[in-house]
């Protein structure tokens, strides 16, 4: 239950401002970051068989092996904690102790899904230097991240082109806004770029939440978000069409977008 607890408050913050990627601290209980970080650490120190039990759902929603892409980045996913056998699913995959079970976050549309990402910086000190993940948005509305407090690595990306380093600050959340929000406020919200950089030897670990489309209704701007001024940027449709759209396009940076813009 640890691993959702700091997750509620997180999930009721208004992300504003221009960059799309605010830091939010605050009341953020130290024993509560304390245990969910021990449990996290301990799932991802699982043996390698027993993670790939963490099957995905849907393309990318269970079990990231490192790759060619990625080889110094693994994580474990787990499709919508808002529903019970998700979590119940997740928790048995992974033979998880009592300890380490994860409480069913009450929540109703739309999904809320969930991932505990371990960077392995420790193999050659050569790694220093390279990526960890690759420069990519959220597909998400809002992403909440629990980020290493000791190794940092996480940058974002500036309108200008321009990358500022995020350092670690501790009993903090950062608050990202995706490719659903740019859409939902018409262009308002930057759907941020970011990536992270492997810049010292050791493990880091972060835990994300994110907040996506709905499950079934359209995404589309709202009325009151829409005038003689700010016509409609993108045509309206489903979450589902915007993943599969990612996905097949391998348009990872926010270009899918591209492709759902209204005629100007």
């Amino acid at each position: 239950m640890a691993i959702f607890c700091i997750l509620l408050s997180a999930l009721e913050l208004v992300a504003r401002g221009s960059d799309g990627f605010l830091p939010s601290a605050g009341s953020v209980d130290f024993f509560v970051v304390v245990e969910m970080k021990g449990v996290v650490r301990s799932l991802l120190d699982l043996p390698i068989e027993i993670k790939r039990r963490n099957v995905d759902v849907i393309a990318g929603s269970g079990y990231m092996a490192s790759s060619k892409i990625n080889p110094l980045y693994e994580a474990l996913g787990l499709y919508d904690m808002t529903s019970a056998q998700d979590v119940d699913v997740f928790c048995t995959q992974l033979d998880a102790a009592p300890h380490q079970r994860l409480g069913k976050i009450r929540w109703s549309s739309p999904s809320l899904r969930f991932r505990i990402n371990k960077y392995t910086f420790t193999i050659t000190t050569e790694s220093v230097g390279s990526s960890g993940v690759q420069l990519h948005t959220d597909s998400s509305f809002l992403t909440v991240l629990q980020y290493d407090e000791i190794i940092g690595g996480l940058e974002v990306m500036r309108k200008s082109g321009t990358f500022v380093a995020i350092d670690p600050c501790p009993d903090t959340l950062l608050v990202n806004l995706g490719d659903i929000a740019a859409v939902w406020s018409n262009g308002r919200f930057y759907n941020v770029k970011h990536l992270v950089l492997c810049k010292e030897v050791g493990i880091r670990v972060s835990i994300t939440s994110f907040l996506l489309g709905p499950k079934e209704a359209v995404v589309e701007t709202p009325p009151e978000l829409v005038d003689s001024e700010h016509p409609p940027l993108y045509i309206p449709f489903t979450y589902e069409e915007f993943r599969k759209l990612r996905v097949s396009k391998k348009l990872h940076t926010g270009e899918a977008l591209d492709l759902l813009r209204t005629e100007s």
